[in-house]
């Protein structure tokens, strides 16, 4: 693959097939051991959109200790359904909702609080609950509503967001979410990202400076920076704090520019992601928490899962997916597909697999790899194929072939981008670095000179999607 020292080249999607990743039940202490708690408080606070809505609610135990906890409410709304819970296991029945403790956050002592949520669609009106108990216990001592003494006034449905306030991507489109198979904006239009990833950050740390992200947000006028940061090969696993520390700085250089952040958890060999799923929790629950805030995060569990099932990916997504909802309920999150990320075609396959079994997550996306001077027609037709079935989110694609080196196919890379852009298939180009390699965006010795506007310095590669990606955006607001 690369080097012990500097890579020398791109080797992905030599076989591959898509993957589509399930959420999996997580263990719950048993109820038997529940005490009453005899003081509870609840705060319940919601973001709505039209027909959809998140809800993080947080509970109190102002009584004894309890070992674990069940939390009880209605909807006052019989329009209103969970469809996917985070930290607790979630059931509904008609109106009625039970949230129960997990093996973590069972124990409430007195004072403690601990904070759940879930993703819910709405028909009619989507009011707030306003009568909690706790273990059976009604909690009196605080709801984010006090008990009316009269039916609870119907909440209208939440209004289009106010015209954007600045030109930037993220100013524009603000906290984008999944509609259907579409990344939709904040006014719930579908939109297409263009921008470009970086290569491994363990070696190319001179390539992302302020000044060369002043050019890629200016003179390329990108929409995204997709963070690549390797796990092996130098990566996390030598020292997770720094590389953590250096994800985050990238995210805020993108936030001030007005970019969307693509975090890649950047696997590769080897391919079961399943080998680093202690590392990714650890990961993924450190920057989600850190990064909930911000509308510009987009999180990539796993980049390119090769030589495993569908059935292994989707177990390792159910597993990472709730680590970051816990923090982050809106961010949209984009699952590794199997076979380098081809949705089958590597492996002689097909999407149908995803389509069959999907991740049992709201808000999700499947990734798509290509390098076009290796991969054609039949990867073309399967992608037009899967787009109408499934949200898909080109994470990274090369120009050239699936090393990563020789030169740029334009007529495969114009078909290649056309179809993406027909379909609103968003994407970010391998890579903006100057990597010895002809997917390299920039002339060797650019990162160190420091210089990074304007065309000199491009390569074939960089300059064909420096054109293609500062083309205007369409950007629908109503």
């Amino acid at each position: 693959m690369f080097s012990t020292s500097r890579p020398s080249r791109r080797h992905l999607l030599v076989g591959g097939a898509v993957g589509a990743l399930a959420l999996a039940a997580t263990a719950v202490m048993p109820t038997t051991d529940a005490m009453a708690a005899t003081g509870c408080a609840v705060t319940y606070t919601t973001n709505s959109w039209q027909g959809g809505f998140t809800a993080n609610v947080t509970v109190k135990n102002l009584g004894d200790p309890v070992s674990n906890w069940t939390l009880g409410f209605s909807f006052p709304d019989g329009g209103q359904r969970v469809v996917q819970g985070w930290s607790a296991t979630w059931q509904q029945s008609g109106a009625a909702v039970t949230a129960r403790s997990l093996d973590y956050n069972g124990a409430l002592g007195t004072g403690a609080s601990t904070t759940v949520g879930f993703n819910g669609s709405w028909t009619g009106s989507n009011p707030n609950p306003t009568a909690f108990t706790l273990n059976g216990t009604v909690c009196t001592g605080g709801t984010s509503t006090p008990p009316p003494t009269t039916p609870p006034p119907t909440t209208p449905p939440p209004t289009t967001p106010p015209p954007p306030t600045g030109t930037t991507p993220v100013a524009i489109n603000g906290q984008l979410r999944v509609c259907g198979v579409n990344l939709c904006n904040q006014y719930g239009r579908p939109i297409q990202l263009r921008g470009m990833s970086t290569h491994g950050l363990q070696w190319f740390a001179n390539c992302y400076t302020d000044t060369s992200l002043n050019a890629l947000a200016d003179d390329w006028q990108a929409d995204l920076l997709r963070i690549a940061m390797y796990v092996q090969e130098q990566g996390y696993e030598t020292n997770p704090a720094a590389f953590t520390n250096q994800v985050n700085t990238l995210v805020d250089k993108a936030e001030a520019r007005g970019m969307y952040a693509l975090i890649d958890f950047h696997t590769l060999t080897p391919g079961d992601p399943t080998y680093n799923l202690d590392r990714a929790k650890t990961f993924f629950a450190t920057v989600s928490a850190r990064n909930a805030a911000k509308k510009n995060v987009i999180y990539e569990i796993t980049n390119e899962p090769n030589g495993v099932s569908w059935s292994t990916i989707r177990n390792y997504a159910e597993q990472v997916i709730p680590v970051i909802r816990a923090n982050d309920p809106d961010a949209v999150i984009i699952v590794g597909t199997r076979g380098w990320s081809s949705l089958g075609v590597s492996d002689g396959g097909n999407s149908d697999e995803i389509v069959n079994n999907p991740v049992r997550a709201e808000n999700i996306m499947y990734t798509f790899h290509f390098y076009a001077a290796s991969h054609k027609d039949n990867y073309r037709n399967e992608v037009q194929r899967a787009a109408a079935r499934l949200p898909l989110f080109v994470t990274e694609f090369g120009t050239v072939t699936y090393t990563g080196d020789g030169a740029v196919d334009t007529a495969s890379s114009n078909a290649w981008l056309d179809l993406l852009d027909r379909l609103k298939i968003s994407y970010a180009n391998w890579t903006f670095s100057d990597a010895p390699e002809g997917s390299a965006a920039l002339r060797p010795g650019t990162c160190a000179a420091g210089n990074f506007t304007g065309t000199s310095v491009l390569t074939e590669s960089g300059a064909y999607l420096r054109n293609r990606i500062r083309t205007p955006d369409n950007f629908p607001t109503s």
